[in-house]
């Protein structure tokens, strides 16, 4: 596996954006289920062992940076591309693609939430606040009078709990679309609109 690997982020390397090279090599170790440290990713992406410290000063700053990527793809997931919602009803496509993000890429989601951090510094933790922005912005369009902070809060702590109750198989196995009519069932419900 890592030859392969090593070979995929070694062309796209290039000596362009070393920092770069680096993140995509981690995020290629990490979703094939290999562990990463900072002279393996430096192998995988095919530069010397001494390369990543340029950029990071131990592995926790390349997970931060990892799992900041992260909370981009899942960015785009939630919002790209998608029209914002203008009624109640729009808005269990948010938790859908939640889930969705976290079933098809279960170690990247688990590495993205499974460390604590309190250092606003932290890339980790703007691209988590940054994703929260979002959503309360995409809220205010539903609920203009409503605190949409606390809203925001509450119902992205319902799609994450959706999300681990999947990835943790609390559900039964199913077919994709009957899990997702479930997280969306569910959504629906917290917002006081099942029936």
């Amino acid at each position: 596996m890592a030859a392969s690997g090593s070979t995929s982020t070694t062309q796209r390397y290039h000596h362009g954006n070393l920092r770069q090279a680096l993140i995509d090599a981690a995020v290629e170790m990490l979703e094939q289920g290999e562990n990463f440290s900072l002279r393996a990713v430096a192998r995988w992406a095919g530069v010397s062992q001494t390369a990543p410290y340029r950029h990071f000063s131990d592995r926790a700053k390349l997970e931060s940076a990892v799992a900041a990527q992260g909370f981009r793809a899942l960015g785009e997931e939630l919002f790209a591309g998608r029209e914002a919602p203008s009624t109640p009803e729009d808005l269990p496509d948010f938790a859908v693609g939640y889930v969705r993000f976290a079933v098809e890429r279960p170690r990247m989601f688990r590495l993205m939430f499974g460390t604590e951090c309190d250092d606003q510094n932290d890339e980790r933790v703007q691209a988590a606040g940054m994703l929260q922005a979002a959503l309360s912005e995409n809220l205010r369009a539903v609920y203009p009078d409503a605190p949409v902070d606390d809203l925001a809060v509450g119902l992205w702590s319902t799609a994450h709990g959706l999300a681990f109750l999947h990835l943790d198989g609390k559900f039964p196995a199913e077919p994709a679309d009957e899990m997702y009519d479930r997280v969306r069932s569910a959504f629906l419900a917290v917002l006081g609109l099942a029936g």
